[in-house]
């Protein structure tokens, strides 16, 4: 074997153990796996934040304005955009916001997408107590009208990733 041949072996072997002990060390120092999940006590409510699709999504419309039929033709156009609509009714009380949306931990991710439907102007209502994944939607004497499919994806831009209500912690991504 040459000498030339014998430098760059033991160059290419220098390199393979300055890259192994890079790779360790990035390995080790590894924060990403640790996240918001990490310190959450383990009594904390799981919150669903994955951004479901509209098939997927069950909501109950309330009209809580003097308008008749305006719940009825809200969950029409919900239901002629895929969504899942369970109830429709009349609010107890009248509304002078555009909406109310009320959720649990496991409609997170459902309230995140139909802020979007309203262009961001909705309340949100979270209950920690409510066990299932329906979100009511409330319509007030401020709502005009759905956002449009372009109006809706700009508003999910905006509005970025769903994010855990205070006191609960992100459920993990398997379940």
């Amino acid at each position: 074997m040459s000498f030339a041949r014998v430098r760059a072996l033991v160059v290419v072997g220098l390199l393979a153990v300055v890259a192994l002990v890079f790779v360790v060390v990035a390995v080790v120092r590894d924060t990403q796996g640790k996240g918001v999940a990490g310190g959450c006590p383990e009594d904390a409510p799981l919150a669903d934040v994955r951004l479901r699709e509209r098939k997927d999504v069950r909501i109950n419309v309330y009209n809580a304005t003097d308008e008749p039929g305006l719940a009825k033709k809200v969950a029409d156009e919900f239901r002629n955009r895929k969504f899942q609509v369970k109830k429709e009714g009349t609010a107890p009380k009248q509304l002078d916001d555009v909406a109310v949306l009320r959720y649990g931990p496991k409609g997170v991710g459902s309230a995140h997408l139909l802020r979007a439907y309203f262009l961001d102007n909705a309340d949100t209502q979270f209950d920690m107590e409510r066990k299932d994944d329906t979100v009511d939607v409330v319509l007030g004497s401020g709502f005009a009208q759905l956002a449009t499919t372009t109006e809706v994806n700009q508003a999910l831009g905006d509005l970025g990733a769903p994010t855990p209500p205070p006191g609960t912690c992100p459920m993990p991504v398997n379940k």
